[in-house]
């Protein structure tokens, strides 16, 4: 994901800010098969899908309620053909809209009429930096050549580039190189996005889970690669849950300045949230998206501070990083409203140390490819 970073805003008349960005997940139809997928196991049929007409009264919606951010998703956004009509729908709304896409079906033909639909940026996903450990990554034939084609042709349009680059155990000790290919292929942001361990990653931890030395040797090039590419090329770089001693904040807070719509039309607080299994999300098809935003039960469940156990509900933290991930409180303990598992001063930390030394120490075992 990009930035959630926005102007300030004004407080709704319900007492929730408004939200900054929503990602619009557009179909889980998608030609790659990464294992570490943040789609859910359980994927959507094409015939669930929201419709054309759905979508484009679902931006007005999300314009009226205060987005300022759309990001069109998937799976792969570029198989919906009807693309265009929505990112042309989007900026009638005024919204500011990243195709995040893997890239394989594009043409230059396409991303030149989606520019003239109105699109702002567009962010590429890359498995490594060599070209055969790459497309067996995403299991796909030729995958990284195409890639390169479509960076060449994206900037060609015009079109600001961001390039995302998916890290975990098999592709870390080739971070100096991802980094420099990035550059090279004229990207203005560099995300690297250590895997997050729910749904398929969380199947593939075993073969995905880099060891402490991977870890620190990648910290510390990111460090190197930020001062040797600024003013040139953003890097944002966050050092691995698993690996850390502090959570993040994470998506900025539980439904707080961000929300995610499956392709079915739930609307979620997180785009991991449905794996916590237990968890009822309400749907566009039923509710407005105002309501869900200010009243659902589900967004109103880990918002704020109040929800919080002990030692999250006295620590001088709390403010800071929001109880970080409820997602991977859930994966790791079984309770999403446990203390998550990353903060060293959860009674599940040790824990988390210990998943991660022992998948770090497997032998690696083939992926269960995304299906």
């Amino acid at each position: 994901m990009t930035s959630l970073e926005a102007p300030t805003k004004q407080t709704t008349s319900a007492g929730q800010r408004p939200p900054v960005a929503m990602l619009a997940e557009l179909t889980h139809r998608c030609p790659l098969q990464c294992p570490y997928c943040s789609n859910p196991t359980a994927l959507s049929r094409r015939s669930d899908e929201l419709s054309t007409g759905e979508w484009v009264d679902i931006f007005r919606q999300a314009a009226a309620l205060g987005v300022l951010q759309i990001h069109l998703s998937g799976g792969e956004p570029t198989a919906r053909t009807d693309l265009p009509e929505l990112i042309a729908a989007a900026r009638e709304n005024g919204l500011y809209t990243n195709l995040i896409t893997a890239g394989v079906l594009l043409t230059p033909e396409k991303i030149q009429t989606y520019k003239e639909s109105g699109l702002d940026h567009l962010q590429l996903s890359i498995q490594d930096n060599e070209a055969a450990n790459a497309d067996r990554i995403a299991n796909y034939k030729n995958g990284h050549t195409k890639k390169l084609a479509v960076a060449a042709w994206v900037r060609e349009a015009g079109l600001p580039l961001t390039v995302n680059a998916v890290v975990h155990r098999q592709n870390l000790d080739h971070l100096e190189a991802i980094i420099d290919l990035a550059a090279g292929l004229g990207a203005h942001r560099l995300e690297i996005a250590h895997v997050q361990y729910y749904g398929w990653a969380l199947r593939n931890r075993a073969a995905l889970m880099p060891t402490a030395d991977q870890v620190a040797r990648a910290n510390a090039a990111a460090a190197t690669a930020s001062e040797t590419y600024r003013g040139r090329m953003v890097i944002d770089y966050v050092v691995p849950d698993y690996y850390a001693r502090r959570p993040k904040r994470c998506m900025d807070g539980w439904g707080n300045q961000f929300f995610a719509i499956t392709p079915r039309g739930l609307v979620l607080p997180c785009h991991a949230a449905e794996t916590i299994t237990g968890m009822t999300f309400s749907s566009l098809r039923d509710h407005t998206l105002d309501w869900i935003w200010r009243q659902d039960p589900a967004f109103q469940r880990f918002r704020g501070t109040d929800w919080m156990p002990e030692p999250c509900q006295s620590c001088e933290f709390r403010d800071r990083d929001l109880g970080g991930c409820r997602c991977q409180a859930f994966a790791i303990t079984g309770d999403a409203a446990a203390t998550d598992p990353v903060c060293a001063l959860s009674p599940n930390h040790d824990l988390l140390v210990a998943m991660a030394e022992d998948s770090a120490a497997s032998g690696a075992p083939n992926y269960q490819h995304r299906r």
